[in-house]
């Protein structure tokens, strides 16, 4: 069962509500969410072979998240028996132990209801002729709000690290009112937010430094940014 959706979902959107059969049993989104930052993303298919090297990453890179107070949760457009079946291969080719708990969404009703669908290769169809899921992420915070939404062609593995640095610089940003800027990885400066004055970065951020008016970088611990919820 999933909520109806009225609006596109964009940044700042609040997830939508749905409940679902999952691999590790039946799940209430928003209570699954509960306090917790969750990265929710969607695969194409069961025993396809770019989700298969995907998913083996992800559960390898699971610790990493739960350090950040994030969990995951992934969704394929099969049925659960099937996703327990590939769950199997998964560990054997990637040596990935998956136990966030994958979607069972067959009938594409959750991939619907978030968008997660490819209009752009129409060769991307079941035997049906039912539209895949295309590699969509949402980074979704402990208030149910999107942050993120990354979407991928079918064709395209994602970077798992890129999604742990985006939830390393949105924790960052909410702690300690900073923006990232380009390719950064905790341990790099920060940029002071805009609405920060000087005066107030002076207490903030003792050894900021101006580049420009409206650029403004300073360094932060490393330890102060990896582990955070």
């Amino acid at each position: 069962m999933a909520e109806q959706r009225a609006e596109p979902l964009r940044l700042g959107s609040i997830a939508p509500n749905f409940k679902a059969e999952t691999s590790a049993g039946p799940i209430d989104f928003h209570e699954f969410v509960g306090d917790n930052w969750v990265v929710f993303f969607s695969h194409p298919e069961d025993y396809t072979p770019v989700c298969t090297t995907e998913l083996g990453a992800f559960a390898k890179l699971e610790p990493e998240f739960t350090k950040r107070g994030v969990k995951l949760i992934g969704l394929s457009a099969n049925t659960v028996d099937s996703h327990n079946g590939w769950i199997k291969d998964i560990a054997e080719v990637t040596g990935g132990n998956v136990k966030f708990p994958i979607i069972g969404d067959k009938e594409r009703k959750i991939a619907y209801l978030y968008d997660m669908l490819d209009h752009q290769d129409t060769t991307n169809v079941d035997s049906k002729g039912i539209a895949f899921t295309i590699r969509s992420v949402f980074v979704i915070d402990p208030k149910k709000v999107i942050r993120t939404i990354l979407a991928y062609p079918a064709s395209t593995g994602r970077n798992a690290a890129e999604v742990l640095r985006i939830v390393d610089s949105l924790q960052t940003g909410d702690k300690y009112k900073v923006t990232t800027p380009i390719n950064w990885v905790p341990g790099d400066d920060v940029i002071v937010h805009p609405s920060v004055s000087n005066e107030q970065a002076k207490e903030l951020f003792p050894d900021f430094r101006i580049v420009k008016p409206y650029l403004r970088f300073t360094p932060l611990a490393k330890d102060k940014v990896t582990g955070q919820q």
